[in-house]
């Protein structure tokens, strides 16, 4: 059966325990193995809603690369509350789905083939041109590591880009030329449907939810993360709580 699959590097993966977060894009990790603490670059600028506490287990993988400002770079996050393993690496949702297309394993997406990756139209650039031979979809990519209940929730903070892309989507949509999709990729599989976080950013929600009038298809995945990569796990429904769907 095929399947979609992103390899870690397993000789630089390293487990460290989460201290805190300086900023937006830097963590302090003490590793296990030696107790030192280090600097660590966190590639998710989001809130990471309920997964940056403090003695969390985390993986970071360590680069060779002398004109790194930081020699570490955080990989992976345990939560506590369901003992799962949530990829802190937001360009993995964009690599699993590109490997995704390719095999045919996203059920509603099966017919597309890519065309273009980081297509340009003006003003944005999304993440992927697609054809099925008869129709060209755009399709933008959202990763979401933010849980709550059995949902994974996005965003976990304001996007303004995001909704630009969302309502950029559904002006597309509407001109007819082309078809536009939003997947949301939980890196994480623990949840069973995916929604916005309306309490975030409500005016996000709101774009989502009239992209969906316009004709904007919204898809959730959901994928599996552990020491040996990350594995698109399977296609979840997209649930707009903002209209009860």
């Amino acid at each position: 059966m095929q399947t979609a699959f992103v390899p870690f590097e397993q000789d630089k993966l390293f487990e460290a325990v989460f201290l805190e977060r300086p900023n937006r894009f830097i963590l302090h990790c003490r590793l296990k193995e030696n107790g030192q603490t280090i600097r660590v670059h966190l590639p998710d600028p989001g809130r990471l809603t309920g997964l940056l506490r403090e003695g969390a287990a985390i993986i970071v993988r360590h680069h060779n690369d002398p004109t790194r400002k930081t020699a570490w770079s955080a990989v992976m996050i345990e939560d506590k509350n369901t003992n799962t393993m949530v990829s802190l690496n937001t360009q993995l949702a964009n690599q699993l789905v590109e490997k995704a297309l390719q095999n045919g394993v996203i059920p509603s997406l099966k017919n597309y083939k890519i065309l273009k990756r980081e297509y340009t139209i003006s003003p944005s650039r999304f993440d992927f041109f697609l054809d099925n031979g008869s129709r060209k979809l755009i399709l933008e990519v959202k990763s979401v590591t933010m849980r709550e209940d059995t949902y994974g929730k996005f965003p976990d903070a304001v996007t303004k880009r995001g909704k630009k892309h969302v309502e950029e989507l559904a002006q597309i949509r509407q001109e007819g030329e082309m078809d536009t999709a939003i997947l949301f990729v939980a890196q994480r599989n623990d949840v069973t449907a995916i929604t916005t976080a309306d309490e975030i950013d409500p005016a996000f929600s709101a774009a989502v939810k009239q992209a969906v009038v316009h004709g904007v298809t919204v898809l959730g995945s959901k994928c599996t993360v552990d020491r040996t990569g990350i594995k698109y796990d399977q296609e979840i429904p997209f649930h707009n709580v903002t209209n009860n769907s």
